[in-house]
């Protein structure tokens, strides 16, 4: 696991080796162990080519130095990653007639590129983003893994194509333009984070999942290689009655394979089912695991005691730690710095503090995150199964009389009011957002100043699904193209390496994602049950109540948190003076939201946590707000 950083750009670009040196240095954290860079010129165009890269070794870390060149085949690589499957690969290599000097995935990926150009990255099983330079074609070859575990970031101008694991090394490029994106704030205001290719930054976008990206005489193109195979309706076939078995030998293979290191590692166990089955299933592999937990004072939010059962269940060598708000009040800002976006999850900060205490005695964890995605762990995937009937009946019940009275409800009832209105919006990719979002669009109307209506909730791929596939499928496709990578694995990500340890999830494993996608339906949500295989496999491995218990997830208690000790800290925020982003609003309805949520009308964390983080966010950047004018406005959407 490590960052990545370069550039092609023009024989008169002003850049160098100060640059690149302040852009390495800008993602240390990624690579603690080792730096390196190299500088290239295309012969037939003159264009510069530079590679650098920040390592933390995990796979033979007493080699596989980067950028790995080879003179003699013209080839030089930056690798950000693993590959899980690259002794399979090398295997087959050895077999076309490469030699290998050392037991690693970056070289096996080297020779992988030199053997299968650009079609390289479908055969790769792992999570990576990589850049390879090829002197003798002139070419630049991007890619990024298919769930898009790991990042890269994209610029251009009239000099060039820059690139880099974080945006912060982007903006250490000479001249390179980085103001607010005013239409990817609008999105932002409705999904919590920015859907991709967007960020916050106009001119920075992300290379998509699943994408390579290919630099040729002067033109970049990006082509898809994979997409989510719940995109397609599933096609009806026989039970062959092995749904478990199979899943259950796919999920052993995956995190088998992910347990592959050189440095001691463990595991993220929050004592719910996904975490848990992965200890269970690293267990078989190794005889002491080590196992990291985090826990809240208020014990609603707190599963400490059931990670700390199935830590004595396999006999981990078990660590805990408890988050309070000063910990958020500390670490936020710098954790929104590492993110380079606002930090749209509270859950970040006692993840990254899970990390830090884990890299005292690990390099890499494996953990339980993407399983709701791939499986259907919300519920919201229950609910989406009974939209099409919730919306067949009349208006007059739905919104004049059910909507209202749900409501009225009191402060408790937050999900039974979430599930009322967002079961009411007809239009799907409003509804998808909404569910995990913070504002529809009337509601963002209401807000904010911005009005600005080129926003990608409408239009974005992530609702691209086929004709005739279930609500099911077409929300899981939803989230494994947008909520996960744009929000969860980017969280993963860098709150992992910004404590300098590497981050597993055997969940995406694409082959056993795959898998899944082949099940009917009611093997992932089955009436209320959801997550149905899984569970039948859990049932397997873990101690009985784990399986059948409900889902706590990484739920921090931000809510009595606003109205107790970070209230001022969210006032001094949003209701001061030196607020950045207090134009983007209509003050009157701001106020409002304010007052109901700390004074217990009405619960508004959701949305706070969100206002909070971007204004923070523009304090971190010192980014000027812009001003509302219709030219700023026009060249925004």
């Amino acid at each position: 696991m490590c960052g990545i950083a370069g550039w092609i750009a023009k024989p008169g670009a002003p850049l160098g080796d100060e640059t690149m040196a302040r852009m390495l240095e800008a993602i240390a954290h990624r690579g603690p162990d080792d730096e390196g860079a190299r500088a290239f010129r295309d012969a037939a165009t003159g264009w510069r080519v530079a590679l650098g890269h920040r390592r933390l070794a995990i796979i033979d870390p007493n080699g596989a130095q980067q950028p790995m060149c080879d003179a003699g085949a013209g080839l030089a690589l930056i690798f950000n990653g693993e590959i899980y499957n690259f002794r399979e690969l090398r295997r087959e290599l050895e077999g076309a007639g490469y030699v290998f000097k050392r037991d690693s995935d970056t070289e096996v990926l080297l020779r992988a590129y030199q053997h299968w150009g650009t079609s390289l990255a479908g055969r790769l099983r792992g999570q990576f983003a990589f850049a390879v330079w090829d002197a003798q074609a002139g070419r630049l070859l991007l890619a990024r893994d298919r769930y898009g575990e790991k990042p890269l970031y994209l610029a251009e101008d009239s000099q060039g194509l820059y690139f880099a694991s974080e945006i912060k090394a982007l903006r250490c490029v000479p001249g390179l333009a980085s103001g607010v994106d005013l239409g990817a704030v609008w999105d932002y205001l409705a999904y919590r984070y920015v859907p991709g290719p967007k960020t916050l930054f106009a001119g920075v976008r992300k290379l998509m999942p699943g994408t390579i990206g290919v630099w040729e005489k002067g033109s970049f193109r990006e082509t898809r290689y994979w997409s989510a195979p719940d995109k397609e309706a599933l096609r009806a076939k026989p039970s062959t009655g092995g749904e478990v078995e199979g899943f259950m030998e796919r999920m052993d293979e995956a995190v088998r394979l992910q347990m592959v290191s050189d440095v001691p590692f463990g595991a993220f166990l929050s004592g719910g089912i996904d975490s848990s089955t992965v200890v269970a299933l690293m267990s078989r592999h190794n005889s002491k695991v080590r196992t990291f937990s985090v826990g809240f004072g208020d014990e609603r939010y707190n599963e400490l005691d059931y990670a700390g059962e199935i830590a004595r269940h396999f006999g981990t060598a078990h660590h805990e730690l408890r988050v309070d708000p000063a910990n958020m009040i500390d670490l936020l800002p710098s954790l929104v710095a590492y993110r380079d976006a606002p930090v749209s999850e509270p859950s970040d900060i006692p993840i990254y503090m899970l990390a830090r205490e884990a890299s005292r005695s690990v390099k890499m964890v494996l953990t339980g995150e993407g399983s709701d995605e791939i499986l259907g762990g919300y519920p919201k995937h229950v609910a989406e199964r009974f939209t099409g009937g919730w919306q067949r009946l009349p208006g007059f019940i739905r919104r004049g009389l059910v909507e209202p009275l749900v409501r009225a409800l009191p402060y408790g009832f937050r999900r039974a009011k979430t599930a009322i209105a967002n079961l009411n919006l007809e239009d799907r990719s409003e509804r998808y957002t909404r569910w995990f979002g913070a504002l529809n669009h009337e509601e963002r109307e209401r807000l904010s100043v911005l009005k600005l209506n080129g926003s990608a909730v409408k239009f974005g791929p992530q609702f691209a699904t086929a004709q005739g596939n279930s609500a099911l499928r077409s929300i899981l496709y939803f989230d494994q193209t947008s909520w996960l990578p744009d929000n969860l694995l980017e969280r993963g990500d860098r709150m992992t390496m910004a404590a300098s340890i590497e981050a597993r999830v055997p969940f995406l494993d694409h082959k056993l994602a795959e898998f899944a996608s082949t099940l009917p339906d009611h093997w992932r949500v089955d009436e209320l049950r959801r997550k149905r295989v899984l569970r039948a496999v859990a049932r397997s491995l873990l101690p009985r109540e784990i399986p059948e218990r409900s889902k706590v997830g990484f739920t921090v208690p931000v809510t009595e948190w606003f109205s107790g000790g970070m209230r001022d800290y969210l006032y001094d925020h949003l209701r001061s003076s030196d607020s950045l982003t207090r134009t983007y609003y209509d003050g009157a309805v701001l106020d409002r939201v304010l007052d109901e949520h700390t004074q217990g009308l009405q619960a508004h964390d959701k949305l706070l946590w969100t206002l909070l983080t971007l204004e923070i966010w523009h304090r971190q950047y010192r980014a000027p707000v812009a001003k509302h004018t219709e030219e700023n406005l026009a060249c925004a959407a």
